[in-house]
């Protein structure tokens, strides 16, 4: 076990080891600059700013050892809530998610992914492990589930959903889901919440939400080709900004927004905020069908969008603009890495990284399946459900609102992994029991 203790945090970030330096994203950069820029942009949370802030003296590693540990703490605490904690068992699965999931990438890189599927096992490890855990890791898993909910609006959202789910389904479920912990969870959010806008303010002067919403609604609809019917039906008579430009919008939201485009010209996020949310809400009215049949096809397309590194290559430039600018005792080491040498290809990785990620969704449903025709339901099978729905409620948000991406499932369907190998352990295992707590359904 100490064997284990020391080398599993180290092989959980051992891309960044392989790599010379922390991973870093097209993202990483808007996040950085929060400190030092003193405003409010876009999707940037300012409290993972101020996260990633504290450990630039550092050299960005306390931050990575922070993700490495807090994911271990995780894992081993969830197969002990579960009555499934085993030394061997343990280091298996942790070695099986390091083998075959994003899950080390994600460890291993400056950016909110990592918090978003380790949001699920806390969130969850709140609502049924009241009686199994300590006073303490109580109140570890509320700060973390409240940190994780503030560092992205997507991650909040899905969390914010859960909680909704696990109210409306007390009543068929009664006392597997408490009423102390759900309310717990349920503050959490709350607190994630207060956590972001006092973050905002003390960075900014305003009591603010991080923008962006309608912008990336905008984007999506726009490669949907909905923006473009929304400004030849309505330029004739309407005068929107971007109708000189209505048959000149690029094929991509990516290329839109964060590319070379007239959204530079008419003046970004600032200069486009309310056109584009006027458009978006007329357009939701105007094609209701169009936005029904595309959200559905977003959601089937983003469940099935799961590789690893997306957005992690050696062209990141704003990312290398803002270390430059702002955190120059860096660069040197950050140009050394291989990630800047363009080292990277994830191409081999995601060879086997696809195949368990869409096999272990497909795990998720057997899992729920046999509960239903045993009709019982363990916490396995609870947190085989709880994750199904959050990667649902991550589809629908990601996948409707920033259009379907690969980066979005990944930084989820590890945990799909997890759930899938704790059944087949303890499946196979010499300690296979019904849990006690399982009742008929």
């Amino acid at each position: 076990m100490r064997l284990a203790a020391v080398a599993l945090p180290l092989l959980l970030i051992a891309p960044a080891f392989w790599n010379g330096y922390p991973l870093l994203q097209w993202d990483t950069g808007g996040y950085l600059a929060r400190w030092y820029e003193g405003y409010l942009v876009p999707s940037r949370s300012t409290v993972f700013g101020l996260y990633l802030h504290y450990g630039e003296n550092f050299g960005f590693w306390i931050n990575l050892a922070v993700q490495s540990l807090a994911t271990l703490w995780l894992l081993q605490l969830t197969l002990r809530v579960l009555g499934l904690m085993q030394t061997f068992r343990f280091v298996a699965i942790s070695l099986l998610l390091i083998l075959s999931t994003a899950l080390p990438w994600l460890a291993s890189m400056l950016l909110t992914d990592i918090f978003a599927g380790l949001s699920i096992l806390s969130l969850f490890l709140l609502i049924i492990g009241a009686s199994r855990i300590s006073v303490l890791e109580k109140i570890s898993l509320f700060v973390f589930t409240a940190f994780a909910a503030a560092t992205h609006s997507a991650t909040l959202g899905v969390l914010l959903g859960l909680c909704a789910a696990g109210w409306m389904a007390r009543r068929l479920l009664g006392r597997r889901l408490p009423i102390a912990g759900l309310a717990q969870a349920s503050l959490t959010i709350v607190a994630g919440g207060l956590m972001l806008i006092s973050a905002n303010h003390a960075l900014s002067g305003k009591w603010a939400w991080t923008p962006g919403g309608t912008g990336v609604a905008f984007g999506r609809m726009m490669q949907d080709g909905i923006v473009t019917r929304f400004l030849n039906d309505r330029c004739p008579r309407e005068n929107f900004k971007l109708c000189p430009y209505r048959n000149e919008l690029p094929a991509t939201a990516d290329e839109f927004l964060w590319g070379h485009s007239m959204f530079n010209t008419l003046g970004r996020f600032e200069g486009m905020n309310d056109e584009m949310g006027t458009i978006v809400v007329q357009s939701l009215a105007a094609y209701p069908a169009w936005q029904a049949e595309a959200a559905l096809r977003a959601i089937g397309q983003q469940l099935l969008h799961v590789a690893t590194g997306e957005g992690t290559s050696g062209w990141i430039p704003h990312t290398y603009g803002i270390i430059e600018r702002y955190i120059p005792t860096q660069v040197a080491a950050m140009r050394e890495a291989r990630q800047q040498q363009w080292g990277l290809d994830f191409s081999y990785l995601n060879w086997l990284h696809v195949p368990v990620a869409l096999l272990s969704m497909l795990g998720l449903l057997v899992l729920l399946g046999r509960a239903l025709a045993h009709r019982k339901l363990d916490d396995l099978t609870l947190l085989a459900a709880t994750m199904t729905l959050a990667l649902l409620g991550n589809a629908f948000i990601c996948g409707i609102i920033s259009g379907p991406h690969d980066r979005y499932g990944a930084r989820m369907v590890w945990v799909a992994t997890f759930v899938v190998l704790m059944a087949l352990f303890r499946l196979f295992g010499d300690d296979e029991r019904e849990d006690d707590s399982s009742t008929a359904a």
